[in-house]
């Protein structure tokens, strides 16, 4: 994307990593809706840099790395964190690496992985066990932008969870929520196609009505909606949790009576994007066997077909989870 409302393949010259770098040949890169959003310009300028490369869900293997590089060598199966910290500010040193004082991020400030090779600095890339697919290891970014938000919202075994949003955010936390022993996990979605997806990542009830009454002990809000939030916030029973990771457009805003939070002891947690801390858990589970997060995988196209792509993404028909472009495959 050179600028906002432009997108298109380019020719680039071959990267060579420098010392404390590797370059990664990707396999699989998915696309989402935030990527759309970059397209037309709506995310926020503070954490974008045009021109860019897309690509913040990805995996690949190790093509070359550079000097003092320890630990990943050419072959290795990997993926690497996007965000990129800076290891010396007070929110780095406490792990809250998400919120570094200084904000780099691939496919927004740095070159991402929508492309046959990337840049990055060794300290963010790990290894899977040989055994692990590179589909699954693609959905790594997201599933850690779940785990991070239910590990910062903590909901406790037995809960009655409800998550708010069918698309791959909200197909992961039902997936990941698992992961805590709720007693049942109920989906408000937009389009009932999703249903048989919703049932796949352990989800007992797809619906889409709002209405919903005050039975949950949890509530994940994973549409990216002003509305979506309300719709959590009225679900969960007094004393519950509210757990936000759906990301609205900039320049919306939430209308709630001013009294609800207070009178029904709401928690509300909201969550941006993954630590490295749990990034590495997730892919210590993927490495396990513990979540198959590729199983929502709907639709993968060629990199050049990167426009039909991006039509699956906005299309209103048919079941959509998560969409990726294929660049060198499993293979």
């Amino acid at each position: 994307m050179e600028k906002p409302g432009t997108i298109g393949v380019a020719e680039r010259p071959a990267l060579e990593p420098g010392p404390g770098e590797v370059v990664i040949r990707p396999a699989y890169c998915g696309v989402c809706g935030t990527d759309l959003e970059l397209l037309r310009g709506d995310v926020d300028p503070a954490y974008v840099e045009y021109p860019l490369t897309l690509g913040h869900e990805w995996s690949g293997i190790v093509e070359a790395v550079g000097a003092d590089v320890e630990d990943v060598a050419p072959g290795d199966r990997c993926v690497a964190e996007c965000i990129v910290p800076c290891g010396k500010c007070p929110s780095c040193k406490a792990g809250a690496t998400n919120v570094c004082e200084v904000y780099e991020e691939l496919g927004f400030t740095r070159e991402g992985g929508a492309s046959d090779q990337v840049l990055v600095p060794a300290r963010l890339v790990h290894t899977l066990e040989p055994a692990v697919s590179l589909l699954d290891a693609a959905l790594v970014e997201p599933a850690s932008v779940v785990l991070r938000a239910l590990e910062k919202a903590a909901p406790e075994p037995g809960d009655r969870v409800l998550v708010v949003g069918d698309g791959t955010i909200g197909l992961l936390a039902a997936q990941l929520v698992g992961l805590w022993l709720p007693s049942t996990v109920e989906m408000i979605g937009r389009r009932r196609e999703q249903a048989e997806l919703a049932k796949s990542v352990g989800v007992a009830d797809f619906s889409t009505t709002d209405e919903v009454k005050d039975v949950f002990d949890f509530a994940v809000e994973a549409a990216g909606a002003a509305e979506a939030v309300v719709t959590a916030i009225a679900a969960v029973r007094r004393g519950g949790t509210i757990a936000l990771l759906g990301l609205p457009p900039t320049g919306k805003y939430v209308r709630l009576p001013a009294d609800l939070l207070v009178n029904k002891d709401l928690t509300m947690v909201a969550s941006f994007g993954y630590t490295s801390g749990a990034w590495a858990r997730v892919v210590g589970l993927v490495n396990a066997g513990r979540i198959q997060p590729g199983r929502i995988v709907t639709h993968r196209f060629p990199l050049e077909d990167y426009a039909q792509a991006f039509a699956a993404l906005e299309a209103s028909e048919g079941p959509r989870g998560k969409i990726l472009l294929e660049i060198a495959g499993d293979g």
